[in-house]
């Protein structure tokens, strides 16, 4: 039986980043999931739930995937090591230039700029299976990856499977706190009578948040990714309702801020969750991505999140001792640690952002619509809070 270094369980995105990025460094990578059937997507690593016109988590039909990813400066840094990102077609990638978030009362607003950050683009909106076909391209062609359909012996197991696998509960004895927003995430496609100019808006309306993210799929310059964060049965009725009625909630929304609106293509949708695993990793194994920890969408650092997770575990790797196995408990400790802050923060910042603006409460209305003005005016805390969204 052919030897490998680790195995790679799990084929989204951070599965097949990390596949990638030790193969690159010499390691001999056997890469476990679904393989994508000719013509259609890969295997989804991030919108797992409900879907109109799909099953869980992946669309029914090729091209019909209408997520969109928020990559920051360093999961665009490993693409770019990765050689994956300068492949993906233009209009498959959009810089953002700014974004610009409103609370539920007039005149509450924040305005971030990537002029004022001093970088070219707060962070790129990507075709999410625009993104999987290159990476599968990229595994096609990678010397030291080898696509497996069933578990082979590895000194290092890295379960990248997403938040349904199941394997690390039953194999490895690892438990997850779990919470339920009630929340599901709804993603679509929409053509705006108004050109985006690069600018991302956000709507922080008690109790839902919306989320438009500029794109240039299916119309250059007009297009928009959307991510709606909804009460479970009012987001199941906008589901269920016709083109017609969908539009006009969502114009209802944005208050007409960007023009006519028009649904493109079909709606799919995913239950939001906040969890995390007790343990990162073990003797002989380790949790990436999804597999580790569920973050709220409304920051969109859920695969920023899983790739930082990627780079940290391949440093951790490469500067290893070179007497100590891949496997070993205390090595991979160093990578649990690495990450804890970061994945921690990410989640309770969403937390308690959710939590604040869900609330109907007058008082915490005015909190929270103060709140933006205040952050609006202090310079210093949006370059901040900017340089943590870019992955400076």
């Amino acid at each position: 039986m052919e030897k490998f270094d680790v195995l790679v369980r799990g084929s989204g995105c951070v599965g097949r980043s990390l596949a990638l990025a030790l193969g690159a460094r010499g390691f001999r990578v056997a890469l476990l999931g679904r393989p994508p059937a000719a013509g259609a997507t890969a295997e989804a690593g991030l919108a797992t739930g409900l879907t109109t016109g799909s099953t869980m988590g992946r669309p029914a039909q090729p091209g019909s995937d209408v997520r969109t990813y928020a990559l920051n400066a360093q999961s665009v840094r490993l693409l770019n090591r990765l050689r994956v990102w300068d492949s993906l077609p233009d209009d498959a990638r959009t810089p953002v230039h700014d974004m610009r978030v409103m609370g539920d009362h007039a005149g509450a607003s924040l305005h971030f700029s990537a002029w004022d950050q001093g970088v070219g683009e707060l962070a790129h909106i990507v075709d999410a299976a625009a993104l999987e076909e290159q990476l599968d391209a990229a595994i096609r062609f990678a010397p030291h990856v080898q696509r497996v359909t069933a578990p082979v012996p590895a000194a290092l197991e890295a379960l990248c499977e997403g938040r349904e696998s199941g394997t690390a509960q039953t194999q490895h004895g690892v438990h997850f706190e779990r919470h339920d927003y009630g929340h599901l995430g709804v993603a679509a496609r929409i053509v705006a009578s108004q050109p985006h100019q690069g600018v991302a808006l956000q709507w922080f309306r008690s109790p839902d948040i919306l989320g438009l993210l500029p794109f240039d799929r299916p119309e250059a310059g007009r297009s928009y990714g959307i991510v709606w964060s909804l009460p479970r049965e009012r987001a199941q009725t906008l589901l269920a309702a016709g083109k017609a009625e969908f539009e006009a909630a969502l114009m209802e929304a944005t208050g007409g801020q960007v023009g006519a609106l028009t649904l493109a293509g079909e709606r799919q949708a995913w239950p939001l969750q906040l969890a995390r695993a007790d343990r990162l990793c073990g003797p002989g194994w380790v949790l990436l991505g999804d597999a580790a920890h569920l973050v709220h969408p409304l920051a969109g650092q859920g695969l920023n999140l899983g790739l930082a997770d990627v780079e940290t575990l391949v440093e951790v790797i490469a500067a290893r001792e070179s007497w100590r196995d891949l496997g070993d408990d205390k090595l991979l400790r160093r990578y649990a640690r690495a990450r804890l802050a970061p994945t921690w923060a990410m989640g309770e910042l969403t937390d308690t952002l959710l939590r604040g603006f869900a609330s109907q409460a007058p008082v915490i209305a005015r909190l929270r619509n103060e709140g933006l003005r205040l952050v609006d005016r202090a310079g210093p805390i949006k370059k901040w809070l900017t340089a943590r969204a870019l992955g400076h």
